[in-house]
């Protein structure tokens, strides 16, 4: 009997790591490259935790949470959407570009709330907004709790549940043993009483815009938006406009 526990104990354990693999490569498709794209290297404490865009006396400070592939330095093409007016600073996410680390839901709320509070910190009498591409809209929902909260969030391409999403992409799969990194965009905006723009592509295959949709419904004072385009065409230049008007 103890032979037959270890047995299935170890096979529990290998199952439980194959889940584990699973999940990472469904969500998480990082790059490694060294070139900053002209971007600012951003620092805390001498640790590179991602790249800015920083103007002298900026009307507000955006926070970008970007999407599962690539990198922050790669997000050069988003800057075109912020107002000139605007500093711009996008977190690299553990595990992706040269930031140590593995990739997971606990892994990005951790890092995004330090970066949330060191930007406070540093600019602390100018807005500081929040912007969350497609996986980065659930850290940036999760920064709707902290306090004091971000003085405006806008979410491009995101979705209400992950968990929704990936029953959709692989409906005969048992999404809810597999995704253990299952953000809840509903639940961590429920509290949030700020300006939240939420903004959705219309011919979208990788989010579809009714998971956009579902999560401005899902809170009455949401600006909905729908753009033309698929799911990484919405910075194409004059499509979409990230703005505050609160901070000038």
């Amino acid at each position: 009997m103890l032979r037959l526990a270890i047995v299935l104990l170890v096979c529990l354990l290998l199952l439980v790591a194959a889940f584990a693999v699973f999940q990472r490569k469904l969500l998480y498709y990082p790059t490694h490259h060294r070139n900053s794209s002209g971007l600012a290297e951003w620092r805390y404490r001498g640790e590179l935790i991602g790249y800015a865009r920083e103007v002298a006396a900026p009307r507000n400070v955006w926070l970008m949470l970007h999407g599962n592939g690539g990198q922050a330095s790669d997000r050069v093409y988003a800057l075109s959407s912020f107002s000139p007016l605007d500093s711009v600073f996008i977190l690299e996410y553990p595990g992706y570009g040269n930031r140590p680390g593995s990739p997971s839901l606990a892994a990005f709320n951790q890092t995004a709330e330090q970066a949330y509070r060191v930007l406070r910190s540093s600019f602390p009498h100018i807005p500081v907004c929040v912007v969350g591409e497609s996986i980065g809209s659930g850290p940036a929902s999760v920064l709707a709790g902290v306090s004091p909260p971000p003085d405006k969030i806008v979410l491009v391409t995101p979705y209400d549940v992950l968990g929704t999403v990936a029953s959709y992409h692989f409906p005969y799969l048992p999404v809810g043993l597999i995704l253990w990194d299952n953000w809840n965009n509903v639940k961590a905006l429920k509290g949030y009483q700020g300006p939240l723009e939420i903004i959705g592509a219309r011919d979208d295959t990788i989010i579809p815009i009714r998971f956009a949709r579902a999560l401005a419904e899902s809170k009455p004072t949401a600006r909905f938006r729908e753009i033309p385009g698929g799911h990484n065409e919405w910075a194409t230049p004059g499509r979409v406009e990230i703005r505050n008007p609160q901070g000038g």
